[in-house]
């Protein structure tokens, strides 16, 4: 069964949201932790999450397969940002 094109429009919109909210991310002082940005960008995606999840149309199931894809689709765009943010700790 295919989402429904209003909560395809909101997986779109959300990821793009994600990645600027991502691509506005300056490292500098002070640092913290892998650990730490990892809890954030965690945190990041269940907030993103839980105010999609207000958003999304159609039976609960429909509405559960269109979260369950945001969820993976940020998943992915945060573990890039970790790892561009291990890499610059891994350069100072």
């Amino acid at each position: 069964m295919a989402l429904l094109q209003t909560n395809k429009d909101l997986i779109s919109a959300g990821i793009k949201e994600f990645k600027t909210l991502l691509n506005q991310q300056v490292f500098s002082d002070p640092l913290i932790s892998e650990e730490a940005m990892e809890t954030v960008a965690n945190d990041w995606v269940n907030f993103y999450i839980n105010y999609y999840r207000q958003q999304m149309v159609g039976e609960q199931q429909e509405q559960d397969r269109a979260l369950q894809e945001l969820r993976q689709e940020l998943t992915t765009l945060a573990a890039s940002f970790l790892d561009k943010y291990r890499n610059f700790l891994k350069s100072l």
